[in-house]
């Protein structure tokens, strides 16, 4: 193996644990830093091993994975019969959230759902039933986010070696 081959097996590789451990990280983007150390090697692989079928399925898990990541939030909000604005407020909570680590991932959803039910329905018990819903909807996004990196590393490995 020639000192670049190995570089870019270093390089893969770190994006790929990089991105795995962005699931439990924040401000480390998790699944698109893993997906794109899976392509660069798959690419000095020409694709041989990692078809496009393969990247294909990749890049499923990796956008539901994004999604998942701003809207569980809201749908966790959405689960109790908040209203739009504070759906929307979940929503940017969870934006803004995550420039604050961890801190900011689990209060930026439960603050914005409560924030946009008291400016809704004008009532602090139920904006913090609101609020708490969002944020089990965020733990619940960030054990999904887990379960479908995983997915991910599972489905390149498996095919790298079929």
């Amino acid at each position: 193996m020639e000192s670049l081959d190995i570089l870019i097996w270093i390089l893969g590789s770190a994006m790929i644990l990089g991105g795995l451990a962005g699931t439990i990280l924040p401000l480390l983007p998790s699944t698109p830093l893993m997906f794109a150390g899976m392509l660069l090697l798959a690419w000095h692989d020409q694709f041989i091993r990692i078809g496009w079928p393969s990247l294909v399925l990749l890049v499923v898990l990796m956008l539901i994975s994004c999604v998942l990541d701003y809207l569980a939030g809201a749908m966790g909000a959405k689960r109790v019969g908040a209203s739009k604005e504070a759906i929307w407020g979940a929503l940017i909570g969870s934006i803004v959230g995550i420039m604050g680590g961890i801190p900011g991932m689990i209060l930026g959803p439960f603050l914005g759902a409560a924030a946009g039910e008291m400016y809704a329905r004008k009532d602090v018990m139920r904006a913090g039933q609101v609020g708490i819903a969002s944020g089990i909807g965020m733990l619940l996004g960030a054990i999904a986010k887990v379960g479908f990196a995983l997915a991910m590393l599972g489905a390149f490995v498996l095919a790298w070696f079929i």
